[in-house]
């Protein structure tokens, strides 16, 4: 299993979020989740200047296997998306924590982050989840 980059947190279902420290915040899905889906063949991307909820399908990642949505960390508006995801969705597959990012959030409250596991968390949830 890769590792865990330190400046992440996460949810239970697997999503990444990086605080950019703007207010804004970079959101993709985990290794492992990527790892589960398998060769990722479509991502279906918010529209930048959405508005997102905590907690609600803002994306959808699809494999030969399944189709799993992609849930926001954070409330707030779209701002910036991963458009070369459109022409290779594998770049999720091959780097899930750096250019495999999907979207970008400029958080409304920040404070929801707090809600997220940190990366030594995530990892034991991990751990549980494979026993």
């Amino acid at each position: 299993m890769n590792e865990i980059p330190g400046d992440l947190k996460f949810m239970k279902s697997h999503e990444w979020a990086r605080v950019e420290g703007d207010g804004k915040v970079t959101i993709g899905i985990s290794d492992h989740a990527q790892g589960l889906l398998g060769d990722l063949v479509y991502v279906e991307l918010p529209n930048v200047g959405d508005r997102v909820e905590q907690g609600t399908a803002s994306a959808v990642v699809e494999s030969v296997k399944a189709a799993s949505d992609v849930y926001s960390p954070v409330t707030g508006k779209v701002v910036a998306v991963n458009t070369a995801l459109a022409d290779k969705p594998e770049t999720i597959n091959e780097d899930a924590y750096g250019e495999g990012w999907i979207f970008v959030v400029e958080a409304e409250e920040p404070e929801q982050l707090n809600d997220l596991l940190g990366p030594d968390d995530y990892a034991e949830l991990l751990e549980a989840e494979d026993h």
